[in-house]
């Protein structure tokens, strides 16, 4: 469905649209060499599908913290009891009604949900799927049955998102888009119930245990925000029917993948929701296809760039830590070997030195062999006399440390837990990497500042200093 399906409909709603907007629009229009019908269709179905998913964001954000996104599913799929229980019991399909009956069927789930899991001791997302199936069934065998009303099930599953800008009326003094009659509501309720609970929620969303403990209700935080999702849900299926699970759950975790702050997160939900709105809808356009499934496709492409994008949390970042990481390690190892080799050397006074062959070996000849060598002497820990490697003085104290990590480690190891002396090496070969000189001084008061190690080697007496350069 392409923006000209609409044109003749908004030929006579432009005249009643005021002056002021009609001339903005006129000048946006002659400027895109577009009609300008088309451009308001376009205007107020992307207003439409931003109010709808900015309602959405606030709400999953919290739905996402709590680990109850699956509950805006279950709301979503219960809507179809409540109008089905509500042509049931009235006959009525009005709109009004409808919306009343979706309402109390959302409720209804979220407490039927709680229920379930408390009193039954099931657990909580199998509750959810009990009961959202349950109340799904239900409407779908009513609605089978009611043959001489016309109940659009594609309404209910898809929305009608393609013809908000077409079904305008006077709304709040204004022309506005039918729609907004339940969405401006929706979002004042949640704004509201956010502004006046906001410490309560955070609090909640957290840690549940420290605020039971303060004298704060979780229950009562719990059974408010269900009842506020609701509302969120039910509104915004009018717009876009079963995809509001994707508006409510995916700008939360795109959120949440790129900030720790949950007034940032609030702000990036509502934005990555605008723009899956605004870009979704464009492609619709673009491609004559469901502007709200385009929305949630867009929504879904975010989503997989912040997973491999996303500074803390993405693929890319994890990948670059976990190399640099492995970088330093590898780094290390060469110390180690070379500061060993100093000991065990017949000049003790002499920093001993290695070819670059031999720092390869000691730092594994893998791909990252030749990093941790640049590394080294990048920080002024090896220094380069014709074709071998030796120790600077930072470089010893560096290397000095990691090896009493090594032997302290062997030390506790043996103590505490009365292991072999054949298998102390190689869990020691991996904690003298993370063993700062806190932990050392730790460890030596509590073996009573051992001078040898198990195997009978002396504990060097320096900690890991180096001038800052431990945990580079």
């Amino acid at each position: 469905m392409t923006l000209n399906h609409f044109g003749a409909g908004f030929t006579s709603l432009a005249a009643r649209t005021p002056i002021p907007f009609q001339q903005q629009t006129d000048a946006v229009a002659q400027w895109m060499n577009l009609p300008a019908s088309d451009v308001q269709n376009a205007f107020w179905t992307i207003a439409v599908g931003s109010l709808c998913a900015a309602c959405c964001a606030l709400v999953g954000c919290f739905l996402l913290l709590r680990r109850m996104s699956l509950l805006g599913d279950a709301l979503s799929h219960s809507v179809l009891a409540g109008i089905a229980g509500v042509y049931l019991v009235t006959g009525n399909v009005e709109p009004v009604p409808m919306l009343i009956g979706a309402l109390i069927a959302g409720i209804t789930t979220a407490v039927l949900t709680q229920f379930v899991h408390k009193s039954a001791a099931v657990p909580e997302d199998a509750s959810i799927g009990i009961v959202f199936t349950s109340m799904f069934a239900f409407g779908v065998v009513v609605v089978s049955q009611a043959e001489h009303v016309h109940l659009d099930l594609d309404c209910v599953l898809f929305g009608d998102l393609a013809f908000a800008g077409v079904d305008l009326s006077p709304n709040f003094g204004w022309l506005l888009p039918d729609s907004f009659r339940s969405l401006i509501p929706a979002l004042l309720v949640t704004l509201t119930f956010l502004a006046v609970f906001w410490k309560e929620l955070r609090l909640t969303s957290f840690d549940p245990t420290l605020a039971v403990t303060l004298g704060f209700s979780a229950g009562m935080m719990h059974y408010l925000l269900t009842t506020v999702v609701a509302v969120v849900t039910v509104s915004a299926m009018q717009v876009v029917g079963l995809l509001v699970v994707a508006m409510l759950i995916v700008p939360a975790a795109v959120a949440r993948l790129l900030t720790d702050r949950l007034s940032t997160m609030l702000w990036l939900a509502c934005t990555i929701g605008v723009v899956s709105t605004t870009g979704g809808y464009l492609l619709a356009v673009r491609w004559d296809s469901s502007a709200a499934g385009l929305m949630a496709v867009v929504a879904g492409l975010l989503l997989v760039t912040a997973i491999i994008v996303s500074p803390k949390n993405g693929l890319l970042g994890r990948a670059y830590r976990s190399a640099k990481l492995r970088v330093r390690i590898c780094a290390e190892d060469v110390l180690a070997g070379l500061f060993r080799r100093q000991e065990r050397s017949k000049s003790p006074t002499e920093f001993a030195n290695a070819s670059f062959a031999e720092c390869h070996a000691m730092a594994g000849n893998g791909l990252l062999a030749g990093a941790a060598v640049r590394w080294l002497r990048g920080r002024r820990l090896l220094k380069q006399d014709g074709s071998l490697l030796s120790l600077t003085d930072r470089g010893a104290t560096y290397a000095q440390s990691l090896v009493r990590s090594h032997r302290l480690w062997e030390s506790y190891l043996q103590e505490k837990f009365d292991l072999p002396a054949d298998h102390l090496h190689d869990p020691a070969e991996t904690m003298e990497h993370f063993i700062g000189p806190d932990m050392q001084q730790k460890i030596t008061k509590e073996l009573a500042a051992p001078a040898k190690d198990p195997h009978g080697r002396a504990i060097p007496g320096t900690h890991r200093e180096a001038d800052g350069v431990a945990g580079e």
